[in-house]
């Protein structure tokens, strides 16, 4: 018996030689898993009498409830021209300080039921999230509706956020990027606001307590609100808590200016913004796009995707993988509920600054003339469809994508509807709305670089007005 096992021992050792000379036979690739889709969610609706909709989202699992409050016309879109980004101080100091508790005991009282709560400005409006073990939801909810009605903005909390915003802000102002994505932006919306997100020195230092109040009570109105529930909480128990924390909330004094539409089209600028002896130039292209509610937003969204927006995008196979202009390049659409903007952009080295801006708006005209080819669609289909299934599998995801699309004018069914839209998506439609909102000459060019360097080469796509910021 031990001989016998010596012997298959031994040739099971040596058995790989005999069959060296014989090629390797490769398998073929199994078939992709048929797509899936977001089951649409039963959500039950409800109006209070205040004008506050409520959505409540039951989900079995992890015994959580997660809170979205999303206040349309809050945002950024909302701010003045003499304050420019004042959302995201208004956003921030939410949760620093209300009429009974400061910063630490919110903090302290949202840990001690398991979650936190905080809030995050966005162009249509400012999303106020809380989450909670499911057996705090009612606590969680009351904290929740605290800091979104009655913030106090303390003096001491105000300056700390002033001085905060006053550094980042100069920390950002030293990098190409944000000169550069600024520039681009005010030139697609010209005076809109939506083209002025970013703030100013002026405008952080002239931010007080007073105006924080007027402005939350002009943008913080029940009218205006949504709240998403969804977790491990029955539909009649989540309506209850919400009528109480939020059934006689009231809005105080005129409310803030609708926001107007956003321009559908602008005058191509061409823009240097000198930075000398830089060894790379930052290149924008942009002009206006299209709203989140717009008929072609799907088509413009893979579109999107084919074009810049992921690793084997066009651009980037282009500039990055077979010129080696950059580290990463990008183009797309962004969608708001008043307009949107294309958007293209990369960082590359001086010597190529002129190349890359040609190697652009060579892929621009390519995906706008000629039919995308059906490989690459299937695979970007699944690209899209797959990131979105995925992003949307936690409870607190799903809460956020339907309180983000009731932000800019989505319903919410779209959530189940988008990865079938995407899939119908034909190779005739990402060609027309690629014509249509890509094309070369609509596009402003910002560049922010070294003169001396990059000059010349810019000459060939028109007279740039150069400026230092």
């Amino acid at each position: 018996m031990k001989k016998l096992l010596l012997t298959l021992t031994i040739s099971l050792l040596f058995a790989p030689a005999a069959f060296a000379d014989q090629p390797a036979q490769s398998l073929p690739m199994p078939a992709y898993g048929k797509d899936k889709t977001i089951p649409a969610p039963h959500i039950v609706k409800k109006t209070l009498a205040n004008g506050f909709t409520v959505w409540v989202v039951p989900r079995q699992g992890l015994p959580r409830v997660d809170f979205v409050l999303a206040v349309r016309g809050a945002g950024y879109a909302a701010d003045d021209k003499n304050h420019p980004g004042f959302a995201s101080l208004l956003a921030g100091l939410l949760n620093e300080g209300t009429a009974r508790r400061d910063s630490r005991a919110i903090a302290e009282a949202a840990q001690g039921m398991g979650g936190s709560v905080g809030a995050s400005p966005a162009p249509d409006g400012i999303m106020v999230s809380a989450n909670a073990l499911a057996s705090y939801a009612g606590d969680m909810l009351d904290l929740l509706a605290e800091v979104v009605r009655t913030p106090s903005f303390p003096a001491k909390e105000v300056q700390l956020a002033k001085a905060n915003a006053l550094q980042s802000l100069r920390v950002s102002e030293t990098t190409p990027r944000f000169k550069a994505d600024r520039a681009i932006s005010q030139a697609i919306y010209g005076e809109h606001p939506y083209g002025h997100t970013e703030p100013t020195e002026q405008a952080i230092q002239s931010v007080t307590e007073d105006l924080l109040r007027d402005e939350h009570a002009k943008r913080f109105r029940p009218e205006h609100s949504l709240l998403v529930i969804t977790g491990r909480i029955k539909e009649a128990d989540a309506l209850k808590l919400a009528q109480q924390a939020f059934g006689d909330w009231k809005a105080q004094g005129p409310a803030a200016a609708a926001t107007p539409p956003a321009p559908r089209s602008a005058k191509p600028v061409r823009l240097l913004i000198e930075r000398n002896g830089s060894v790379q130039s930052t290149v924008r292209l942009g002009s206006p796009g299209i709203a989140a509610t717009a008929a072609d937003q799907v088509p413009l969204r893979l579109a999107s995707t084919i074009l810049g927006g992921g690793f084997s995008s066009r651009v980037n196979i282009n500039l990055r993988e077979e010129k080696g202009y950059t580290y990463g390049a990008s183009a797309g659409a962004r969608m708001a509920r008043e307009g949107g903007s294309i958007i293209g952009g990369a960082d590359v080295r001086n010597q190529v600054t002129g190349a890359a801006l040609t190697e652009y708006f060579n892929e621009y005209k390519r995906i706008g003339t000629e039919l995308v080819p059906k490989d690459e669609m299937e695979m970007n289909k699944r690209y899209v469809a797959g990131g979105y299934l995925i992003s949307n599998q936690m409870q607190r995801s799903v809460a956020s994508t339907l309180a983000s699309n009731w932000l800019v004018g989505l319903p919410p069914e779209f959530l189940g509807q988008f990865v079938p839209l995407i899939q119908k998506v034909t190779p005739e439609q990402v060609r027309e709305v690629s014509k249509k909102y890509f094309a070369p000459e609509k596009q402003s060019i910002v560049v922010v670089g070294d003169k001396a360097s990059v000059g010349e080469q810019l000459k060939a796509f028109g007279e740039f007005v150069a400026r230092d910021k």
